[in-house]
């Protein structure tokens, strides 16, 4: 299990913290020059990708383990590269309720992207064929990728498990509980 998890579980859809202390975060400060734009546009997209946490105007953030922080050393390498500042920190909310409302932040965005892959996937069911296989292929690589950057899985990623596997033709399975692997 990863660290982030033992803190926290859902109950009815909400993060609640199971430990009594914030665990650690790893933080990206940066600032990237205005001009160009487009060093900053594939900054903020590697983000948005790695499923950060935005905290504040130039603070970004994850739950502290060896691929998230080298993954937002990446990043601040990327910032240095178009002439910005980027420093990468190891830190603790100083309360669970601010982790909490970060898990939260970051469970609701996963959320609405596990919706869409459902969504995707029933529209998909009157396919046929090759349409409908090429359909699975893509939803199950989206399933993968929103997988990737899920730290505080919502119920939202079993209905879209759920809908992959009947758009696939398999049948029902039990729910899968972890993520970011």
């Amino acid at each position: 299990m990863q660290p982030w998890l033992h803190w926290f579980s859902l109950h009815q859809g909400e993060v609640v913290a199971v430990g009594s202390k914030p665990g650690e975060w790893v933080l990206l400060a940066y600032r990237v020059p205005r001009e160009p734009s487009s060093p900053r546009i594939a900054i903020w997209r590697r983000l948005k990708q790695f499923g950060v946490a935005q905290i504040g105007d130039g603070l970004v953030g994850l739950p502290a383990d060896a691929r998230t922080r080298e993954q937002l050393e990446w990043v601040a390498d990327d910032v240095a590269a178009a002439n910005g500042t980027a420093s990468v920190w190891l830190a603790r909310p100083a309360s669970a309720a601010a982790e909490r409302e970060l898990a939260g932040q970051m469970a609701a965005a996963r959320a609405v992207e596990y919706a869409k892959i459902a969504a995707e996937a029933d529209t998909s069911r009157q396919l046929g064929g090759q349409e409908r296989a090429t359909a699975v292929r893509r939803l199950r690589g989206e399933l993968h990728r929103v997988q990737r950057r899920d730290f505080f899985p919502p119920p939202e990623r079993d209905v879209a498990q759920q809908a992959v596997a009947t758009l696939a033709g398999e049948p029902a399975t039990e729910p899968v509980r972890g993520g970011a692997s």
